[in-house]
């Protein structure tokens, strides 16, 4: 609900937002990624690239070395809102990992990489076609 909030203030929709998270996350990414890495349709994807683009997150460029190939590519300069949307939630939770030592925190990170890990596997197996 948190990142629904945050892409209702910046003036996206929570799929336009987690797109642009993937895209930042990479650095770069073509259409066919971003339909790959979320199950949409490159169609719908096209469309979110369109809104993000056009709200000034990102840009398309072509590859040098194949021109068929276009990257969306995140505009830095253009990112101080979103930096700033998140700067509350970066002091909560520098707050909240003063709590715990080092080991702890070492364990924590451990969890949330192996519950991810499952998650991943899980979502893999969820959108494999079913043979019944």
């Amino acid at each position: 609900m948190f990142h629904q909030a945050i892409a209702g203030h910046l003036g996206l929709n929570i799929t336009d937002h987690k797109c642009l998270d993937l895209i930042l996350s990479r650095g770069r990414a073509t259409a066919g990624q971003l339909a790959e890495w979320t199950g949409l349709t490159t169609g719908a994807i096209t469309s979110v690239l369109n809104r993000l683009e056009k709200a000034g997150y990102i840009r398309r460029t072509k590859d040098p070395n194949d021109l068929r190939v276009v990257y969306a590519e995140p505009l830095y300069s253009q990112l101080h809102t979103i930096k700033k949307a998140f700067a509350p939630l970066n002091d909560a939770m520098l707050e909240l990992y003063s709590k715990y030592s080092q080991e702890e925190l070492q364990t924590i990170l451990d969890y949330l990489i192996l519950s991810c890990q499952s998650l991943r596997n899980l979502t893999d197996d969820l959108r494999k076609p079913t043979t019944e």
